[in-house]
């Protein structure tokens, strides 16, 4: 089942999937998908996410392939919904998109066997996990400019639950820029699978309910300017849209403030 989350007539609704680009109400009543504001389909909690996790990624950017996961942490401002504005500030040189399989926990657990791993996993959603390489201090070590700026991470639309996806290491990844298919790769490219990361996470700390972790992303990175609609998809899961805004329209939109 897909799950999501939507805001609508001053509430927040859980709903699903329906035919014909509509989502369902628990009441019964249906919207198009262009209808609501969309929120992240979970309350992120702790949000891990992995840096240069496919090799084609870290050969495109002229780093070495790690020999262990580098993983840095991401606040609850960063997330934003399906159809959501993403701000490329005026000082910005190269900001590109991430397409990233994101992997959400569903029940608490420490020092968690590779082989046990799955069974923690409530399901998975699309992460796109904007970046801006003018504000990188280096590669193991993204400062909070480049990951933790307001609304930089779109997340969305769907939650598909864990036992839906067959085989999460072997989903296609893709990603349009204004229609134009520009990234195109594999979950089964990933240097640290999702047992592996699952494994080690916990191997230091409790990984509990509503923990995400975005598992990184393959090559074909591009610049987006602001006016540019982005395009994430992974198959099985889903479509996730967003657009590029001015520093102008994204301040003055009375939801952003930061």
């Amino acid at each position: 089942m897909k799950r999501g989350r939507i805001a609508w007539e001053g509430a927040i609704h859980e709903v699903t999937q329906a035919v014909d680009g509509c989502v369902l109400l628990a009441d019964g009543r249906m919207l198009a998908e262009t209808e609501p504001t969309w929120l992240p389909p979970v309350a992120p909690r702790t949000v891990f996410a992995l840096g240069l996790n496919y090799a084609d990624h870290a050969k495109e950017l002229a780093f070495k392939a790690p020999e262990t996961p580098l993983v840095f942490l991401k606040g609850p401002n960063t997330f934003i919904g399906h159809r959501a504005h993403t701000r490329r500030p005026a000082d910005a040189t190269y900001m590109h998109y991430e397409c990233e399989l994101a992997v959400v926990i569903g029940k608490e657990g420490r020092r968690i066997a590779k082989e046990d791993a799955y069974e923690y996993v409530a399901g998975y959603t699309v992460a796109n996990d904007y970046a801006i390489r003018d504000y990188l201090e280096n590669y193991y070590r993204p400062n909070l400019r480049v990951k933790n700026r307001d609304g930089c991470t779109p997340i969305g639309p769907w939650l598909v639950e864990r036992d839906d996806i067959a085989d999460p290491m072997r989903l296609a990844l893709t990603t349009r820029v204004n229609g134009s298919v520009t990234q195109r790769g594999t979950t089964a490219d990933m240097i640290f699978d999702i047992p592996t990361l699952i494994s080690w996470l916990s191997s230091c700390m409790t990984l509990s309910p509503g923990d995400i972790i975005l598992t990184g992303t393959p090559e074909g990175l591009a610049d987006v300017k602001a006016g540019d609609v982005v395009e994430t998809e992974i198959e099985g899961i889903g479509c996730l849209m967003n657009s590029i805004v001015d520093d102008e329209t994204f301040f003055g939109n009375a939801k952003h403030t930061g």
